[in-house]
């Protein structure tokens, strides 16, 4: 028996002290006991001077009565000021409050004619009441002194010789339900403390997975935005928001608000369309992004998960399949190709050495020159590309750095210094990307208006900047040639598209595929009185901070 009480007792203790809320269920517990005893006294000095109650109150001793109702009411009260000043500690206010109750209201049952009245039970809803709060050994040692103090009025009252007659076995069933009683509360309340104790635990755990997916969904390259059937933002990540433009309307505004254009996607799904992610552009010159909707809860019309993408980072991976098909393919055409042509352009060295040369046959050997001479650009172009790596970004100061883009163009890509205009504005305009391969876009761009220019008086602008219509810096490259038509325009991009004979139609393509490896976006805009402008736009140039 005592083992199992010392058992309890360890647990009891040691739930309450691995459960970091038991201070305060401890002062919330001491809150309704102090309730009780003072709705107790209170009521027992109304019956006891109204006359409105049993009649038995006081019966015996009504001076004793009313000297210990009267002194117990005001312990009582002295109790809710050290409950208010919050010391000493819980534990310690219920020894008191229950040193007080078992002796006030033992002598409260002696003044009213003994244990026969039924007052010796309000002892045992104290010592439910102080269960409660303090441990196991404390409560069955206030029990034991209920008990005897019982038996102890009895033995008095026998030996007083009073008309109050003993009652030693009522005693004695009183004394046994106190220990039943703080038994059995004990035993409840390990079982309530043990819950309390799962259920904090459960709390805990709930709140650190909160912590972690707040914090995994936070730091996910891909959107991510909660949408309720109003059509209110419940939640946005930061990727969201920079996907949307960083809008100065987030979590608890409308989503019309942050993107009309998202919105709109939403309204189009919701009105029964059966596609579940969309293409859209949250800013006329931003990326374009993808949106999937997923119903949460599985209704289509209720709350919507959206994710949001990117889609230069699905060309982005798209472009490293593509690269690695192209490395296997350039590998063949350098062991198919190369060394056959390097056979040929070499036979017609050795013809054009003949000294019996006619001038047709020399027209035919400048024909094979000029044309293995293409061919071996061409896969020169396809070697570098199989070739290339994804870069190493840095910082870099726009003008200064173009500057040197145009001397080189100057004294190795034989442009005259007259052709190549450059004005950067502001001259501060800093970016962050690959230069070797920003000066191999640059270049290509230049070459192929050179190609495509006049002949004479050919112009090539290099502007760029910070523009009023982009919070972003761009470059054009603007030439003075004849244009692109509509229909071509579209397909300038492709490899192997060209518009001469003598072209490879991998320049702008290289251009292309290099931008998109640095996350710059090359677009083809045509001049208003003719020719053409290249605009590289780098949208990634830096990261805006998101406002609440």
């Amino acid at each position: 028996m005592l083992n199992w009480l010392d058992s309890l007792d360890d647990t009891l203790k040691n739930s309450g002290q691995a459960d970091k809320g038991a201070d305060h269920t401890h002062w919330r517990s001491l809150s309704l006991y102090l309730l009780y005893r003072i709705t107790l006294s209170l009521t027992l000095m109304f019956f006891f001077y109204s006359g409105s109650g049993p009649t038995f109150l006081g019966s015996v001793v009504p001076e004793l009565f009313a000297i210990t109702g009267t002194l117990y009411t005001a312990l009582t009260f002295v109790s809710v000021l050290f409950f208010l000043w919050r010391s000493p500690n819980p534990v310690q206010q219920t020894y008191l409050a229950l040193f007080v109750d078992i002796s006030a209201i033992l002598l409260l049952t002696h003044a009213s004619g003994g244990v026969q009245t039924g007052m010796g039970m309000l002892i045992a809803v104290s010592i439910i009441a102080g269960a409660l709060i303090i441990d196991g050994r404390a409560a069955l040692l206030f029990a034991a002194l209920a008990a005897l103090a019982v038996i102890t009025d009895q033995i008095y009252i026998s030996l007083s010789k009073t008309f109050i007659s003993p009652r030693f076995v009522q005693a004695g069933f009183l004394g046994a339900v106190f220990f039943a009683t703080a038994l059995l509360t004990l035993v409840l309340s390990g079982r309530v403390r043990a819950s309390e104790k799962l259920a904090q635990d459960r709390a805990n755990e709930l709140n650190h997975l909160a912590k972690i997916n707040a914090y995994v969904i936070q730091h996910m390259r891909t959107g991510v935005l909660v949408i309720d059937t109003s059509g209110t933002i419940i939640m946005m990540n930061d990727p969201a928001w920079h996907l949307l433009g960083m809008p100065t309307t987030t979590s608890g505004n409308q989503l019309v608000k942050a993107s009309p254009e998202l919105a709109h996607m939403l309204r189009k799904h919701h009105s029964g369309s059966k596609r579940r992610y969309y293409n859209f552009r949250s800013q006329r010159q931003g990326p374009e992004l993808r949106a999937h909707f997923n119903p949460l809860g599985g209704e289509e019309k209720g709350d919507m998960l959206i994710f949001l993408e990117d889609t230069s980072q699905i060309t982005r991976e798209a472009q490293q399949m593509k690269l690695a098909s192209l490395g296997r393919l350039t590998a063949s055409i350098a062991h198919e190709i190369r060394n056959p042509l390097g056979a040929i352009s070499h036979a017609s060295q050795l013809f054009d050495e003949s000294p019996n040369m006619n001038p047709a046959d020399q027209r035919l050997t400048e024909i094979i020159k000029t044309n293995t001479a293409r061919v071996n650009q061409v896969i020169e172009n396809v070697l570098q590309l199989s070739r290339r790596d994804p870069g190493s970004p840095e910082k870099i100061q726009l003008k200064s750095w173009l500057k040197k883009v145009r001397n080189d163009l100057i004294k190795h890509q034989g442009f005259k210094r007259s052709e190549v205009l450059l004005q950067i504005e502001p001259e501060d305009t800093a970016i962050t990307t690959d230069p070797e391969q920003l000066r191999q876009i640059v270049t290509n761009l230049c070459n192929n208006a050179r190609e495509h220019g006049p002949k004479d008086n050919l112009s090539v602008q290099i502007i760029g900047g910070i523009l009023q219509e982009f919070d972003h810096p761009v470059v054009d490259v603007i030439d003075n040639g004849p244009g692109i038509a509509p229909k071509v325009a579209k397909q300038i991009f492709e490899p192997f598209f060209t518009t001469r004979n003598t072209g490879t139609g991998l320049g702008l393509y290289i251009a292309k595929e290099l931008s998109e490896t640095n996350r710059i976006r090359l677009e083809y805009i045509p001049g208003p009185t003719g020719g053409s402008c290249f605009r590289l736009h780098f949208d990634q140039w830096q990261s805006g901070s998101r406002s609440a």
